[in-house]
């Protein structure tokens, strides 16, 4: 059962078959899967944000399997994985980070079946109809740059004052027609997060 206060969940796949007139076989797709959330500590300064902490990792299972289920893998096939939120006006930027950087990962690693790297992850204030970038990064060795990039996400008439908005972003494959170098996925180890 989670303790964060849900108003809204949000789930969408983006598909690249066509780039530069090339045929992407299979298509490139990433999914980013949203929450929108009562923020507990709006308009009140709080030492304590460990709810909040719980709240992110809640949300790591769950914004991740959604991820997983969409795409229609199964959770080894995730290639790449992010963070973000945005936190409304009667919060703070550190609401952001007690959500998505103590606990949020390790439930995310387990709806993707693995992950050696460190979530890329961003966060910002806004509200309704912010948009914010999603980064992603392989989820084992972050020095693969097929994998680097970012998806955007908006929700209409979210994060009002006293909400915050959580996504998670997962693929199944990096960029389409990537071709600038690098650790390939066929060359990870996946020990140390980095190769």
């Amino acid at each position: 059962m989670t303790t964060a206060k849900i108003r809204k969940l949000i789930t969408i796949v983006d598909e690249t078959h066509v780039e530069m007139a090339q045929t992407i076989s299979p298509p490139t797709r990433r999914a980013a899967a949203l929450a929108v959330i009562d923020n507990p500590f709006a308009g009140d300064y709080t030492q304590d944000l460990g709810a909040l902490m719980q709240i992110g990792e809640e949300l790591g299972g769950l914004l991740g399997e959604r991820c997983v289920a969409a795409l229609g893998i199964e959770p080894d096939a995730a290639e790449s994985y992010g963070k973000a939120a945005i936190v409304g006006e009667n919060g703070e930027l550190e609401h952001a980070a007690a959500i998505l950087h103590p606990r949020l990962g390790k439930p995310l690693r387990n709806a993707v079946g693995e992950g050696a790297a460190l979530v890329p992850s961003s966060k910002k204030m806004g509200g309704p109809g912010s948009a914010i970038d999603v980064p992603l990064g392989h989820k084992n060795a972050a020095y693969v740059r097929s994998h680097f990039d970012a998806i955007e996400v908006r929700v209409g008439d979210a994060p009002r004052a006293n909400e915050i908005l959580v996504a998670v972003a997962v693929t199944d494959s990096g960029r389409p027609l990537p071709r600038v170098g690098g650790l390939t996925t066929a060359e990870i180890k996946g020990s140390d997060g980095l190769r």
